[in-house]
């Protein structure tokens, strides 16, 4: 029944998804962070440009912005970051484009979490004297991120899928070698609910161990 999986890199392909989700969540994960200061921060130029930033990305097809760098960053302007090869460059790439787009929703769903800490604790921080940025990342985001799980859990699952993607600039990863294996083999339903049950395994056991954590971390109030 499972023999024309023969000749397939089936785990090869649901590695690269893993891969790109992997690098693509800690890139988003750093930018979004940044991009939260910056529009909670006392700077109006800092603020107006994070604002900026992510009402224009997230209304941004991520696969406009995926063929962007390949189309526009690579072919045109010689971008490689720093890549060799075809392939290395395109993977290179789509984590770029990944963590782009996704940063604007990491961005938000911090920000919701720096909304719950009471005004109160960040006042009485600068009262003694500490910084905003001291104020921000000791006292706001620690707390922030414990209330923040719950919606970075989603953003990330939505990372994992959109991964499928990168397909668009040939990165070998699942959504591409599915692709591939529906056109040479006559198996498409099996194809397809296989495929899923891989996303699924991906996924799935993220968003429980993840809910779980954040139950655990939650702020009491």
């Amino acid at each position: 029944m499972f023999d024309f999986l023969e000749g397939y890199d089936l785990l090869g392909a649901f590695w690269t998804t893993v891969q790109l989700a992997v690098l693509s969540a800690v890139g988003s994960l750093i930018w979004g962070t940044l991009l939260a200061a910056m529009r909670v921060g006392p700077v109006p130029l800092m603020r107006g440009f994070g604002t900026a930033y992510v009402n224009i990305v997230r209304n941004i097809p991520l696969t406009v912005i995926i063929l962007f760098t390949s189309l526009g960053l690579y072919q045109t302007l010689g971008v490689s970051l720093g890549a060799e090869g075809t392939e290395s460059v395109n993977f290179r790439l789509a984590v770029l484009g990944l963590i782009v787009y996704t940063s604007a929703f990491v961005c938000e769903a911090v920000r919701s979490g720096i909304n719950t800490v009471p005004v109160g604790q960040a006042e009485a921080a600068r009262a003694i004297g500490l910084s905003f940025s001291q104020v921000l990342w000791l006292v706001v985001l620690p707390q922030a991120f414990r209330s923040a799980i719950g919606p970075l859990t989603n953003v990330l699952i939505a990372l994992t899928k959109n991964t499928t993607v990168a397909a668009a600039i040939g990165v070998a990863e699942a959504a591409f070698l599915m692709k591939e294996m529906i056109e040479n083999e006559a198996q498409l339903l099996l194809i397809s609910a296989i495929f899923a049950f891989g996303f699924v395994v991906l996924t799935l056991p993220t968003g429980l161990i993840l809910g779980w954590v954040g139950k655990k971390v939650a702020v009491k109030r």
